[in-house]
């Protein structure tokens, strides 16, 4: 499904691209898949796993060497988003994800030299787990409908509101929440600020019971009277919409590349089931209605990942893909799903069990046509720059 060499499936990948595909899928192999299973029970992946991946380079390979990074291009970014999908833990995957790329790069884009200095090499250690917290309730793909504010105060600002669905919600270290800061009615006036774990009138409400990433701990965010210093602000006072917005594009590019490596995986876990497994005589692979249908599979993710990892170049070349990043959100999270319906159905009994792989690969699919932008916002996207 997904081929050995890197460079040639996609030219424009290089050595380098290469060493951190072997690098990631040996951590995962050797550090991943003996664990995952607990953390699926416990609810979260332990921050040694975290530290352990800070130390090889993975959790800061697009940032400045001179905060720990390894300054590589957006490409690498996929590389790695991919390899996590294949783990087949979708919570493993998007708890590093959130971190590395959904997260930090607020501070990294937006963060004073003071705050980087403090923050980024704590976070490309690993030694601080970062979430980033918009998604309210009421407020998930709109963020104008936001209702977390934030006023200026004596000494800072004062922080109530909100916020829901947070991944690393429970373990997370550092912040980075949307509030807004302008005036009734004016919903683009957001601005983003630095929360750290432990601030008078910041508390993890509750963690959240999902149906799948079972290893990533999502929970409830609440700010009551959440008093923060004037140095607290992230960025610009009322920027935050457009940084929100322009973190989305990189957001939804990994998260097509982590769809990406889950349905491929799914497809060779079910080619390995159906070519044993017997039925009326032959094995499943024998049926003709079967093997056509994993067929048709292979060649639309092999479609969908050529997108994914040719929006990848452009972007990295510094052109604009919002378009491009918006069809693969929307393609790929409905693609992943449509896979993993049909490698369950192949498994038959067994692809119901919760000892199989199947099972949790299709539980942890569903979310990706709804987080991050659901498939019908980004269709909208898509839309109204085709006329």
């Amino acid at each position: 499904m997904i081929t050995d060499s890197l460079t040639a499936a996609f030219p424009f990948l290089t050595a380098e691209h290469e060493m951190l595909c072997d690098t990631v899928r040996r951590f995962v192999r050797e550090r991943v898949l003996p664990h995952a299973d607990a953390w699926e029970e416990t609810g979260f992946v332990p921050r040694e796993a975290l530290r352990e991946m800070g130390e090889l380079g993975l959790l800061g390979i697009r940032y400045p060497q001179e905060f720990g990074g390894s300054a590589l291009d957006a490409l690498s970014t996929v590389v790695l988003a991919e390899e996590l999908g294949r783990s087949s833990y979708g919570g493993f995957a998007i708890t590093v994800l959130v971190h590395t790329d959904m997260a930090s790069p607020h501070l990294f884009h937006a963060g004073s030299p003071e705050q980087q200095q403090r923050l980024m090499p704590e976070l490309i250690a690993g030694r601080k787990i970062a979430a980033v917290a918009m998604t309210e309730a009421d407020a998930g793909s709109d963020l104008q409908g936001m209702r977390t504010t934030a006023r200026r105060g004596a000494d800072g600002w004062v922080l109530n509101g909100s916020k829901m669905f947070i991944t690393n919600g429970v373990h997370g270290d550092v912040y980075f929440v949307a509030a807004k800061t302008g005036d009734a009615g004016r919903g683009r006036e957001i601005s983003m600020f630095i929360v750290e774990k432990g601030t008078p009138g910041f508390r993890v409400e509750r963690p959240l019971k999902k149906q799948g990433w079972l290893s990533s701990d999502t929970a409830e965010l609440v700010f009551e009277n959440c008093v923060l210093p004037a140095n607290a602000l992230l960025g610009e006072e009322h920027k935050g919409f457009y940084a929100l917005v322009k973190n989305l594009q990189n957001e939804r590019l990994v998260l097509g590349a982590q769809c990406m490596g889950e349905a491929a995986r799914a497809i060779e876990l079910t080619l390995e089931w159906v070519t044993q497994r017997r039925a009326f005589g032959a094995t499943l692979w024998d049926k003709q209605a079967i093997r056509q249908r994993l067929a048709w599979r292979a060649a639309q993710v092999a479609a969908a990942r050529s997108l994914v990892y040719t929006t990848a170049w452009r972007y990295a070349m510094g052109q604009q893909v919002v378009s491009e990043v918006s069809m693969i959100k929307a393609l790929a999270g409905t693609l992943v799903n449509e896979v993993m319906y049909d490698c369950l159905q192949f498994h038959g009994g067994m692809g119901f069990i919760r000892e199989t792989a199947i099972e949790r690969m299709a539980r942890d699919a569903r979310v990706q046509a709804i987080g991050g932008g659901a498939t019908e916002v980004m269709l909208e996207e898509v839309a109204k720059r085709m006329v």
